[in-house]
């Protein structure tokens, strides 16, 4: 249980410095959606494999809090990835409760096979706008990855199951520096043509800004409608939250982000989290957006997987509320 000392739950939700109203900005949309990858994308990289029963409560902690939509894990090679190597036992093991929806990586055939058998009714694919970053990551070209993403999407949508697809390396890459937006345009394209409902658009080691977030925007939504975009911003170089309120400014409405900030990227040096949860929820509520989402709640199960991989929250707003 979360202690603070002069802030209860109910003020956590309604200091007076986050009721401003929206039209103090321009053009934002009225609901957000936040996609929450922290049990996924957070926990992959971790070194010390997390055990199976925490990584359920985890996720049925964040169920609670109001989020929509929770991406699971990855049903990938355990040779690759061994953080995720109890793919299906995790999620065999959740709880789903109505409304929520738990999406899973499959980033080829095989994995969505093993993704279905496990109960998964919603599956991602993962892209890239950086051909090294491609190789480095899921051992192939962009143009191999497509043609295994046209057999899953192509299987999945037999089955009537929805297909997300990721944009990695959307505002620059490790290996190639600055990836062009047209780049990125091209790629996200390809994914939102095969079928991918939506497409996340990935600012992976986190070395975006408006500006550039702007500039890739500006080029992606002249293919694919800003209703079938979202963005995913690493907090590298503190910019995240900068960059997301860009994007709502430009019409986008969904947003992913990372309980306590869990994450990074393992091809990246220095490479932080994700953009915390708590963070966005928190400057959300002072924009006077609708979420759904309960920040005490999500700072409870940010407290709860801290304390069982041993780290310290990257969240401000956690780290400011529990010091309060």
């Amino acid at each position: 249980m979360i202690i603070c000392h002069i802030m209860d739950e109910e003020a956590i939700e309604t200091k007076d410095w986050q009721h401003y109203e929206s039209s103090q900005l321009s053009g934002l949309p009225g609901y957000v959606k936040i996609v929450e990858v922290g049990p996924r994308d957070g926990l992959q990289n971790e070194k010390v494999i997390v055990p199976t029963d925490i990584k359920i409560e985890f996720i049925n902690q964040l169920s609670k809090t109001g989020l929509s939509v929770i991406e699971v894990t990855s049903f990938v090679s355990s040779r690759w990835v061994p953080q995720m190597a109890d793919h299906t036992e995790v999620m065999k093991g959740i709880h789903q409760y109505p409304g929520v929806r738990y999406p899973v990586l499959t980033p080829n055939l095989q994995g969505f096979h093993r993704a279905v058998a496990a109960g998964a009714t919603e599956i991602s694919v993962f892209g890239a706008a950086s051909e090294s970053f491609s190789k480095k990551n899921i051992n192939c070209s962009i143009e191999e990855s497509m043609g295994k993403f046209e057999e899953v999407i192509k299987s999945a949508r037999h089955m009537n199951i929805p297909v997300r697809g990721y944009v990695s390396c959307a505002l620059g890459c490790p290996y190639e520096g600055n990836i062009t937006p047209q780049k990125v345009t091209e790629v996200s394209k390809r994914l939102y043509s095969l079928g991918c409902y939506e497409i996340s658009l990935g600012d992976t080691i986190g070395v975006g800004t408006p500006g550039s977030m702007k500039k890739m925007l500006e080029s992606v939504m002249k293919e694919i409608p800003p209703g079938a975009l979202a963005v995913h911003c690493h907090d590298t170089y503190g910019q995240a939250l900068a960059n997301i309120l860009t994007a709502l400014q430009m019409g986008i409405s969904v947003v992913d982000s990372a309980v306590s900030g869990l994450g990074g990227c393992p091809y990246a040096k220095g490479a932080s989290g994700n953009v915390a949860t708590e963070d966005l929820v928190y400057m959300l509520n002072g924009l006077g957006l609708n979420t759904g989402v309960n920040l005490y709640k999500v700072m409870e199960a940010g407290d709860f997987i801290c304390k069982a991989v041993n780290k310290t929250t990257n969240s401000k707003v956690a780290q400011a509320l529990f010091n309060a």
